[in-house]
Formats: C-alpha cells, structure tokens, sequence
C-alpha cells in the first residue's frame, strides 16, 4: 500500500480509478439486488415466474426492488476496513487483516443490534448508516465465523469445512489495491476470507476474484487476469479444485451461444469455485453489463452471490458510467455506496492530504477513526 499512498496520480488517472472502483462496488450491488429475488428459485421456477427467458429486471425481495444482501453490506465493511487500515498506518499499527477483521466485527453488530451504538467510539460513519441494520441471508460460516472476537487464520481457520461463496462474494475490495502487487493481493484476500471460510477453495477463491479484480482496475483485460490468477494459485495448497474451475470457464468460452446450458455445465454454484467460475464465464461471454447479469442469475443456484460476483466484475472492467441506469435508480443504499467508493478513491490516491505524521484531517478521523 506504501506505492498507492506515495505516488503521483494525474486528474486523468485519478478520474479513471474513482470510476472503476464505483463501477465494482455499485455494479456488484446490482448484481446482488437482481439475483435476490430469485435466489431461492431454480431455473425452471424463474422461468415460470418471469417468463422463458429469465428475470430480466429487478423484482422485489426484501420486501422493495432494489434490495440488496448481505453480499454487499460485507463489500462495504470490507472497504471500510481497507481504508481504516490505510489511516492506522500512521501509528505504526500495520496489520490490514485486524483491521479488515474489526470491521466485519462492526458489521455483525448490524445483524444483532436495533441500530448504531452512539456509545461505540469507533463505529466511524459506516456503521451509522441505519438501512445496514437488517439481516439481508448471510451465510451461516459469516455469523457463525464473526460471533467472537477471535480471529481466524490461515493457521487456525474460522469453519474450516466451510467452502460456499461467502467470503468470495466480498471480495472484489481488495483488488482495488492498485498499488500492491498481486501475490499480496491475494494473501490479503486470503487471510480476510479464512476469518470466516476455512477451507482451502473458499479462501483461495477469494484470492483469485481479487487478483482479476486487480489487473482489471489497473487496465488489464479480463482473460489476461484470470490468467495471471491461475499463475498465482498454482503455488498454494488445495488450489486445483479452484483451478480446474476457472479453466473450465475459459473453455466454456469457446462451446457455443451462452446460456444457462452452459453455466450448469460450470456448477450450481453453491460452492465458492463453482461460484467464481460462473461469474468469469459470464463477464467474458456478455455482450454488454445488462446480458452479463442476466446470464448471472437465471441459474438454479445463488442468484445474488453470482449476480454481485458478476457486477463487480463487469463495472470495475468498463466502470460506472456502463451500469444500467434503470436498475441503479431502484438500488438500495446507492448514496452510501457512491460516498464509501469516493472516500477508498480519496484515500488511494490523496491519501497524504488527509493524514500523516504532520497533517490530520480531523473529518476523516471522524469518519475513519484510529482506534
């Protein structure tokens, strides 16, 4: 993170950042609020609720269109923490995994909590956002995994049998580190998803959704980072279920007119690589954001977790301006979503006229608290 917080960022790449990583937080939240409301459906049910090609817009779930789960709220932490951690580096207190940890930990307070704890001091600003408070389907490993304070590790894994997409689906953040490289990407992203999901193709495919996320918001093509992701995982333990996956994804490319056909061929999705595998295949095959997400979620498995997989995906690869705007209107919490995506943007590239050992901002200390 040291090169993010020292480098010279012109107006242009400035702009250009800020529009990919709004482009990954609120196409991923889309992605979410399109799969929710048919995620408890398989494909033969959509299509009889909506017609033979599928949803194609947004339905209601959670009782509004628009709504999104707790894919997204754990994105949003996961961004909180980042920058937390970013601020705390100025105290000698390096550590992003703590630091990504205690706000998953402010995030379970959201699902047990009436709403925000003015007596918690260090809540900062997210956490005080009142439409967080609301169970929105977290996987059971996230409830079960953030019930105490004690940190899983790659030594000691939160729910070691846990291998669903929880921890992946949260995961697009960490590629936003442009100024890291990719190998510490990934072992941040893997650190953070063993808190926890602890087995091995859990962790290891939130690292390689990070890694894609990464070249992308440097400017890379999808297909080169999924390669570079594969390059990455080769050296790690457990990693050829995750491998095997994201290949057969690019072979899928290449086996005729997507369709859901095809992505069942991929998996149902319930499992992480499976997961990730139908995200790739469906960013690489859509001919637009709006056809990529309408492959993602009429499937029989997790609409939401492949819709938000997808989205993130998609918008940090062709950035805000390319969501669909008839469905970002309708998007729950949009306004935190864009000020949470600006303040990380902020922080990456500006981060030295906010704080340091000479200048404190103290509305971002307010925002992002030390301790």
């Amino acid at each position: 993170m040291s090169a993010a917080a020292t480098a010279v960022w012109g107006r242009a790449e400035q702009q250009d950042f800020r529009a990919r990583v709004r482009g990954a937080l609120l196409g991923g939240a889309i992605g979410d609020a399109l799969g929710a409301g048919v995620a408890a459906l398989t494909l033969e049910e959509i299509r009889t609720a909506h017609g033979p090609d599928g949803v194609a817009d947004l339905v209601p779930a959670h009782g509004r269109r628009g709504a999104v789960t707790a894919a997204t709220q754990l994105t949003l932490f996961t961004v909180d923490g980042l920058i937390r951690a970013q601020v705390r580096r100025d105290t000698g207190a390096w550590h992003p995994p703590t630091d990504v940890h205690r706000a998953y930990l402010r995030w379970a307070a959201t699902q047990r909590d009436w709403g925000p704890d003015e007596r918690r001091k260090d809540n900062g600003w997210l956490a005080r956002e009142e439409w967080l408070y609301t169970r929105r389907d977290p996987s059971n490993a996230c409830i079960v995994g953030l019930g105490d304070e004690t940190m899983g590790t790659l030594e000691a894994p939160k729910n070691p049998t846990a291998r669903d997409a929880g921890a992946l689906a949260r995961s697009a953040p960490f590629g936003l580190l442009v100024g890291w490289e990719p190998q510490l990407v990934c072992q941040l992203a893997v650190e953070c998803a063993a808190q926890t999901h602890g087995h091995p193709t859990a962790y290891l495919s939130a690292g390689a959704f990070a890694v894609i996320v990464h070249g992308l918001a440097r400017g890379e093509t999808l297909d080169g980072s999924v390669q570079r992701a594969l390059a990455l995982l080769a050296a790690r333990p457990g990693h050829q279920p995750v491998t095997d996956a994201l290949k057969h994804a690019l072979g899928a490319v290449r086996q005729g007119i997507p369709g859901p056909a095809r992505i069942a061929s991929l998996g149902a999705g319930d499992n992480a690589e499976d997961a990730l595998a139908i995200a790739v295949y469906c960013a690489l095959v859509g001919e637009d954001i709006r056809h990529g997400l309408r492959l993602a979620v009429n499937h029989d498995g997790p609409s939401e977790t492949t819709g938000v997989i997808t989205g993130a995906l998609l918008g940090v690869l062709h950035g805000e301006t390319a969501l669909p705007p008839a469905w970002l209107c309708e998007l729950e919490g949009r306004p935190t979503i864009l000020e949470l995506a600006d303040d990380f943007a902020m922080e990456m590239t500006q981060g030295p006229a906010l704080h340091g050992p000479t200048l404190n901002a103290p509305g971002w200390l307010a925002r992002y608290p030390r301790t």
